[in-house]
């Protein structure tokens, strides 16, 4: 515990520059929280230089639980708009679209060829050959409607 009885303020500092420098090849905004927090026990090891190391770890570790927890709950609220907003959610590309079923849907469960996979399908008993429209994604199972004969 000598290393730690020795850290001033500029090791608080040198950690938080090598957070920003992980922050920079990592996704997300999860290191930066992190640097800053130690920013700021270092300004607080500089203006109090006689405060311990125990102190100082968990100011550092209260600072940065608590900032990732409050840029979680702001992003929660706040989301970033995106022009693709199903980018990456397979499932959920596949809403509105129409298909026509290969085998029926029976007790409510049923499958149907998308491109290249076989998705699993939830929605109302009908016979192959119906049209069906996508209407939602459950982990897993799309959630489909019949559709209305004109």
């Amino acid at each position: 515990m000598e290393l730690f009885d020795a850290a001033t303020y500029w090791h608080w500092w040198v950690l938080g520059v090598i957070l920003v420098v992980l922050e920079v090849f990592s996704p997300g905004a999860f290191f930066l929280w992190m640097a800053i927090s130690a920013g700021i026990v270092g300004l607080a090891t500089l203006l109090v230089p006689g405060l311990g190391w125990e102190i100082q770890v968990l100011f550092f570790a209260l600072f940065s639980v608590s900032s990732i927890v409050a840029w979680r709950l702001y992003l929660l609220k706040h989301p970033t708009p995106s022009d693709q907003p199903r980018l990456n959610r397979r499932g959920e590309q596949y809403i509105d679209r129409v298909f026509t079923l290969d085998q029926p849907v029976v007790n409510g469960r049923g499958k149907i060829k998308v491109d290249d996979t076989i998705w699993k399908i939830e929605g109302a008993d009908c016979p192959s050959g119906t049209r069906i429209k996508v209407v939602g994604v459950d982990g897993v199972v799309l959630q489909v409607e019949k559709l209305r004969e004109t």
